[in-house]
């Protein structure tokens, strides 16, 4: 909320919404219509896994950090799609190969929708602009703001460390999780790069969607898959692996953005 009101929301944040909602929709249709990618991807875990990423608690603060503030709209918005769209038709995908038919628990997904940081944001701005106090609470919230996001980060490491308590090999992976991590780390950034290439995006621009786009899997994924009873074990795989490559493929991506630029 800090970081909107400091920047303001324009048509940069929309745009980044819609293109990061429409491409991992497309690219969820495209899996399952045809038959090599399905055979790869046979699962709607595995599916969400490599399209869903981290873009809430790693990726802006990676943003922050390595761009200037004025694309923080475009890293909010791919985080803002991003949400959306795990939140809205993660769950009623999940339910379909669920063992437990019992109707969803539509109030709590709806309030893990709305807790995100990206709605909130948005609901907090919202608020601030009809009640025309934007520009006081933008200063205030700055510094706060920064702070916060850097400290995001916390929460995944936590996540991690609970994750690799839980039984199981965390390196046992088929060649499926295979797919999906490569989908998620190298795959779904290339694809975002042709796009903002297309879009005629400028460097910091297209920096900051393929920097979202290549953020390792999601916690919402763990999440969705524990609270169906479907392929949490996976889920959880994909989710550490992604974020331990994540440390090598995300510097890649900025030394090639840099090089290509």
């Amino acid at each position: 909320m800090g970081l909107l009101l400091k920047e303001g929301i324009d048509i940069n944040l929309i745009k980044s919404s819609v293109l990061a909602f429409s491409l991992i929709g497309f690219l969820i249709v495209l899996v399952n219509i045809n038959p090599i990618f399905k055979n790869r991807l046979s699962n709607y875990t595995l599916q969400l896994a490599g399209l869903i990423g981290n873009t809430s608690f790693l990726g802006i603060p990676i943003a922050m950090a390595l761009l200037p503030s004025r694309t923080i709209n475009f890293t909010i918005g791919f985080d803002l799609g991003t949400t959306l769209f795990a939140w809205i038709f993660g769950p009623f995908f999940l339910k379909e190969k669920s063992k437990n038919k019992n109707i969803p628990n539509i109030k709590g997904l709806l309030n893990a929708l709305i807790n995100s940081p990206a709605s909130r944001g948005i609901i907090g701005v919202l608020l601030a602009y009809l009640f025309q106090i934007d520009e006081i609470l933008g200063n205030y919230l700055w510094i706060p703001a920064r702070i916060v996001i850097a400290l995001a980060i916390i929460i995944v490491g936590t996540r991690l460390g609970i994750i690799t308590n839980q039984k199981g090999k965390i390196f046992d992976l088929n060649e499926e999780i295979k797919f999906s991590i490569l989908l998620k780390l190298f795959i779904l950034p290339f694809l975002v790069f042709l796009i903002s290439k297309f879009l005629n995006f400028d460097f910091y621009q297209s920096s900051a969607v393929i920097l979202q786009a290549g953020t390792p899997t999601a916690i919402s994924t763990i999440l969705m898959a524990e609270a169906y009873d479907v392929k949490q074990k996976i889920a959880s795989k994909i989710l550490f692996t992604t974020t331990l490559i994540s440390i090598v493929t995300i510097p890649l991506l900025k030394i090639l953005m840099h090089a290509l630029n």
